[in-house]
């Protein structure tokens, strides 16, 4: 049977209280930590000079689609009910905003330390240990909007922009393709300072902490953050259903990207399945 993933502000307290047991259920046995590892192990730059799958790479968003399904797969397993809620970062942009509620994932980190302290992810309440990261902290950390060099969420206006992209993505597939809606969407862009990231990569800046860089997974809104991300990648496959995965074909020996990006039917580790394979979620799950 088809599912729902829900706005995480249309969730009732009953359903806010599932995931959070449930995710937190992952964490004591340890599967949470197997997928923070995954994300750290498949983070590659596209600097590093080898296959990418997961950033800076056209399989970003079909991987992501797997990684997600397959987290929510382990939710389900141990509530049928759940599913995993999105987070539209366009109209949800501040502080304030319910997913941020003590009972859900909690707030902001503290000022000396960033070490959040509310709900049920804070270290204090002895159920979220941080084993498998970047850092020597063993607490969540958050900095909304990194005052220190302050950064905005995303405005509907340049989620419109994105959705404007007509081609899936373009040559040289990776962080510097100068259109696309792959890599717009990712949000790579050329400029100084926070004008760098852009979309989803600026979601990640804005809740600072533990969300930057591989070890994001560490903090469960990034499932809410790749849940809408999914969603918009969704919309705009339906906006453009000849569109297809690109490339479709391996760039050849002597292109610069020859090995270091997955193309249309090659498998993306660690999955072993292929974009093709993933495009489609209609027969899966839906979006409310």
């Amino acid at each position: 049977m088809v599912y729902t993933r829900k706005n995480q502000r249309d969730l009732t307290a009953a359903e806010r209280r599932k995931f959070v047991a449930a995710v937190l259920e992952l964490k004591r046995t340890g599967a949470y930590d197997r997928f923070v590892r995954t994300h750290i192990d498949h983070y590659t730059a596209d600097g590093e000079g080898r296959l990418r799958v997961a950033h800076m790479t056209p399989s970003f968003l079909p991987w992501h689609r797997k990684f997600l399904l397959d987290f929510e797969t382990a939710l389900r397993r141990l509530d049928p009910t759940v599913s995993v809620p999105y987070w539209d970062w366009t109209r949800d942009n501040t502080p304030a905003s319910s997913l941020w509620r003590e009972d859900f994932l909690g707030g902001n980190g503290r000022r000396a330390d960033l070490q959040v302290m509310t709900g049920p992810f804070a270290h204090s309440s002895g159920r979220w240990d941080i084993t498998e990261a970047m850092t020597e902290d063993r607490f969540l950390t958050r900095d909304f909007g990194r005052p220190r060099d302050p950064i905005a969420l995303p405005t509907p206006a340049q989620l419109d922009e994105v959705m404007r992209e007509r081609v899936y993505d373009t040559a040289p597939w990776n962080s510097t393709s100068a259109s696309g809606f792959r890599n717009r969407l990712e949000g790579w862009a050329p400029g100084r300072g926070n004008e760098r990231f852009r979309v989803h990569n600026r979601v990640h800046r804005w809740v600072g902490g533990l969300m930057l860089g591989g070890g994001s997974v560490n903090d469960p809104v990034f499932w809410l953050h790749h849940s809408f991300v999914d969603l918009v990648w969704s919309r705009w496959q339906q906006r453009n259903p000849g569109a297809a995965y690109l490339p479709a074909e391996p760039p050849p020996l002597g292109d610069s990207q020859y090995r270091r990006v997955v193309s249309r039917h090659q498998p993306m580790a660690p999955f072993g399945v292929t974009p093709a394979s993933v495009l489609d979620h209609s027969r899966i799950y839906r979006y409310a």
